[in-house]
């Protein structure tokens, strides 16, 4: 095992990779009762979805393990899932198959990509400001939607949006979820997240905030298994991709978003577990995107979104950890998740509300880094991050931020720095918007 993960060739030990993968599952094990809370409003089953999270997660995980040999977990992407959930079922009113199917082919592309060396290719095209500011403005969605979901900000007809009653109880174990998931998270506590929302959900008990669970069922729900492949109006789910081609645009959003949030993913983590050269490259950073874009084939067919490599895993690395052992540790933990589906359903949207504002708290560090003295890249950077929440989509934000880089960089002359790939895929939002 020493030998195989190369545990002592990178001045770790088995004990370290332990504690280390035990460090990231808490910290990340929040997906586990967010991402079937989002996906069961997209129609998912509660069960079936906890089911595919932990085993489509479990199998990402492992696979960078034995694969890459990074400390790098996997799980279903925060921002991705809202767009399943929120745009394309709930906006569109597509079946979550049908979505499901777009995860799938939105993974067979980028697997492409990693493997005809096309992805850093599509990288280098993107100016970093943009790039950072997708994850961005995917954060400051994941923090609305927490914030809506627990009843602190609703509808209002004359100013759109407004603050919730606070004395209702839900808005109360809301605010207190978020309470104690930041003062855990300044404090540096493995696993505040996770412990923010069980306080919340034993909390919200007697305040009748929490739903009991209606039976006890510990087994397997594959409901969702194989959905692309599931009947929908007579049809295969992902064949219906292909007869509505405005959903062949979401393949393209999600393929952005997947694929830039990976990269800083991995560049982050690489960073602080000592796995980057000095051009600032991450080493042997292939294997590492292959796995990652295999696994958003594998979450789109389990059902569970698109699984990505999660930003948490820095938090294992801190502890020590810096080979593939500790993920098998993430992965096992995960399965032992899939057969707790009665207690998970207990978590209400209150309980969840603290983990999502914190995650959109920690993507919002990335601001300071985007050149707001450069008005062609501060502009357009500054449409993503409010373009994504504001008309409720990735999709949107994305493609304002890129045609305004276009527009901004021939206007300031600087034409000639703009790569091909860039101008295609401004042509390619501005038809979407022209169309849809």
């Amino acid at each position: 095992m020493d030998k195989f993960f190369k545990i002592s060739a990178r001045g770790s030990s088995v004990r370290t990779e332990v504690l280390g993968g035990l460090t990231t599952f808490l910290a990340m094990a929040y997906i586990v009762a967010v991402n079937p809370t989002i996906l069961a409003a997209a129609g998912v089953p509660f069960a079936a979805a906890l089911t595919a999270t932990c085993l489509a997660s479990a199998i990402a995980t492992f696979a960078m393990g034995f694969f890459a040999n990074r400390p790098i977990a996997l799980a279903s992407g925060m921002g991705i899932n809202a767009v399943v959930a929120y745009g394309m079922c709930g906006s569109l009113g597509i079946d979550w198959r049908v979505a499901m199917a777009v995860v799938l082919l939105e993974g067979v592309v980028i697997l492409g990509l990693v493997l005809g060396g096309l992805r850093k290719a599509v990288m280098d095209a993107i100016p970093l400001d943009l790039r950072q500011a997708i994850g961005i403005g995917i954060g400051l969605l994941v923090t609305f939607i927490g914030l809506k979901g627990a009843g602190l900000i609703m509808p209002d007809d004359s100013t759109l949006v407004a603050l919730g009653t606070l004395t209702e109880p839900s808005s109360i174990i809301a605010i207190v979820s978020i309470a104690i998931a930041i003062i855990l998270t300044i404090l540096k506590t493995p696993g505040g997240l996770l412990i923010s929302i069980v306080v919340a959900v034993i909390l919200g008990i007697p305040c009748g905030v929490t739903p009991l669970p209606t039976e006890w069922n510990f087994g397997l729900d594959f409901a969702a298994f194989a959905a692309p492949f599931q009947e929908v109006d007579g049809t295969l789910a992902i064949f219906q991709v292909f007869l509505q081609p405005a959903l062949l645009l979401f393949v393209f959003s999600l393929l952005m978003s997947d694929f830039f949030d990976t990269l800083g993913t991995a560049v982050a983590i690489a960073k602080e577990g000592d796995f980057i050269d000095e051009k600032g490259d991450v080493k042997d950073i292939k294997p590492i995107l292959t796995v990652d874009s295999s696994a958003a084939i594998i979450g789109g067919f389990f059902g569970a979104s698109s699984i990505t490599c999660f930003l948490e895993s820095a938090s294992g690395v801190a502890a020590g950890a810096r080979t593939g052992l500790s993920n098998m540790v993430v992965g096992a933990l995960f399965l032992v998740c899939a057969f707790f589906a009665p207690i998970f359903g207990m978590v209400s949207g209150s309980a969840t509300c603290g983990a999502l504002v914190v995650v959109g708290f920690l993507i919002m560090s990335e601001v300071g880094a985007i050149s707001w003295k450069i008005p062609e890249l501060a502009f357009p950077s500054f449409l993503i991050i409010v373009g994504i929440p504001f008309t409720y989509s990735i999709t949107n934000g994305i493609g304002l931020g890129f045609i305004a880089y276009v527009i901004l960089m021939v206007a300031c002359r600087r034409t000639r720095e703009v790569k091909p790939l860039m101008w295609a895929a401004a042509g390619a939002f501005l038809l979407m918007f022209l169309l849809v």
